[in-house]
């Protein structure tokens, strides 16, 4: 294992709101991370500051001992908490724009789950369901042979099912010398999948454990440690 991603001291204001306080961080390659803390905790500004989306006010991050920007974008695939793609485009027009875009788009993997969801790639992306567009969002993002996947919200607001399928698709796709970082508060549903947990409050990070550790020690799930430890 090496490391993938280090944070050092990082706080980012929004005026008078801290979102992030002082948070300092080290996630290592190969590893099924889940980000978990309640609403307004810094989740997704963490997120966007990995990504080089947002600017932190001070403190400093490192993929692969690179800051992010131009160098670091073939390593990150990111899905955002909101749908970003054109719906006007066909399912087939959007992993085509995804292959000329990223070098390592597997293309033909794409297509590959696109046909066994029996999406038609000529559908266009307005016409689908929200959970079919959920998959493919997470479809497309999947198939970067990226070193470090950032999920934010994958599975809020859709269905069981999907959810299953979204998780199916999570484990079975992602590069396995790779990180996979996934925001969420549905932990229950991808709890059997984590290697670790990143508990996140007001900005900083009162646990980093793995799964394995939080069951031994504290003898309860991490759903139910989560309860505990975030209750009001």
């Amino acid at each position: 294992m090496s490391e993938i991603l280090r944070c050092e001291f990082l706080t980012k204001q929004f005026g008078a709101i801290k979102a992030l306080d002082n948070l300092s961080l080290s996630i290592q390659s190969g590893k099924i991370i889940g980000l978990l803390g309640p609403n307004g905790s810094g989740k997704t500004t963490l997120i966007k500051i990995i990504n080089g989306l947002l600017q932190p006010t001070s403190g400093a991050v490192y993929i692969e001992g690179d800051t992010p920007g131009i160098i670091t974008k073939p390593k990150v695939s990111y899905l955002p908490d909101v749908n970003y793609l054109n719906n006007w485009m066909t399912v087939e027009q959007i992993v085509d724009m995804f292959s000329d875009f990223y070098i390592d788009f597997r293309k033909e993997l794409a297509f590959e789950m696109i046909s066994r969801l029996g999406i038609d790639r000529k559908q266009k992306l307005k016409t689908l369901s929200k959970g079919n567009k959920e998959k493919v969002c997470l479809i497309l993002v999947m198939s970067r042979n990226a070193k470090l996947y950032l999920l934010d919200e994958p599975i809020a607001g859709v269905d069981p099912a999907t959810r299953d399928y979204i998780i199916s698709t999570i484990i079975n796709n992602y590069n396995p010398e790779a990180s996979v970082l996934i925001s969420t508060h549905l932990i229950s549903d991808i709890e059997s999948v984590l290697d670790e947990v990143i508990f996140i409050k007001n900005g900083s990070i009162v646990m980093h454990d793995t799964v394995d550790n939080i069951r031994e020690q504290h003898n309860m799930s991490v759903d139910e440690l989560f309860r505990e430890v975030f209750k009001w």
